[in-house]
């Protein structure tokens, strides 16, 4: 077993993955996120991103290969541990936005740090700042249905950077949205990221998600690759050929 880099806050290595009805998911993924770095990884609908961030995150067990946290074997833990290791130190931001729809937005974003014990006024200062960084603070005192899609999506950037958690993971955070309102909020998640040192694994199919992270990686069907040639968002996915070398 070959030991992670010292500088790697994530490591992973020959990560393989399989469905339930056989289909690979992921197939030999290695890479290293460096603390503080802003990750993109780009691919097309299916190429695996998603499970990808899954088992960095410790979400789903690891079937072969491994993944490290700070030098800690994620892929060796149990169930509790990495459920711990996820309510702690990570945070997950969905592609669409799912908040609750009986507390307002502040409870919404101070949610995480109530779970982890931390007092009602301490979460709703956090809380608080971040929706103000995030422009949404005027809609505190809401409810999610009053707010339109964009809007409900900074309230869960904000929910994901209000514990400031060592790793934040990203799966598509803007795809319901318009282009002007994609550019935006990733900008802004980026930005409020690196200003606390939170690590950052983004995944998108929208190449223009890369120029806004340090460093870029691509998959296409389970494999990472040198360059793939992505569809104009908004056309179909599927039809697209792709121009890669392995």
């Amino acid at each position: 077993m070959v030991a992670p880099p010292d500088n790697d806050v994530l490591w992973a290595r020959a990560l393989h993955f399989t469905y339930n009805d056989g289909s690979p998911a992921l197939s030999g993924v290695s890479l290293g996120v460096q603390e503080g770095e802003v990750l993109a990884v780009i691919g097309p609908r299916g190429s695996g991103k998603t499970t990808l961030l899954q088992c960095l995150s410790g979400l789903l067990p690891v079937r072969r290969g491994e993944v490290w946290f700070n030098s800690v074997p994620v892929h060796k833990m149990g169930p509790t541990d990495r459920e711990r290791l996820r309510r702690d130190r990570f945070s997950w931001i969905d592609p669409a936005p799912s908040l609750v729809p009986e507390l307002n937005v502040w409870e919404n974003a101070a949610l995480p740090l109530m779970l982890r014990g931390t007092s009602r006024r301490r979460a709703k200062t956090a809380a608080l700042e971040w929706l103000e960084r995030l422009d949404v603070g005027k809609a505190a005192r809401k409810r999610p249905h009053q707010l339109v899609q964009s809007e409900r999506q900074r309230v869960c950037i904000a929910r994901a950077l209000a514990p400031s958690p060592t790793v934040l993971f990203a799966d598509e955070p803007a795809a319901p949205l318009h282009r002007t309102d994609r550019t935006q909020v990733l900008r802004t998640l980026t930005t409020a990221a690196r200003s606390h040192g939170i690590t950052v694994v983004l995944a998108s199919y929208d190449a223009d998600a890369a120029p806004l992270a340090d460093r870029r990686i691509t998959l296409l069907d389970g494999r990472r690759v040198n360059t793939v040639q992505l569809p104009p968002v908004g056309e179909a996915e599927g039809r697209a050929a792709c121009s890669l070398s392995v």
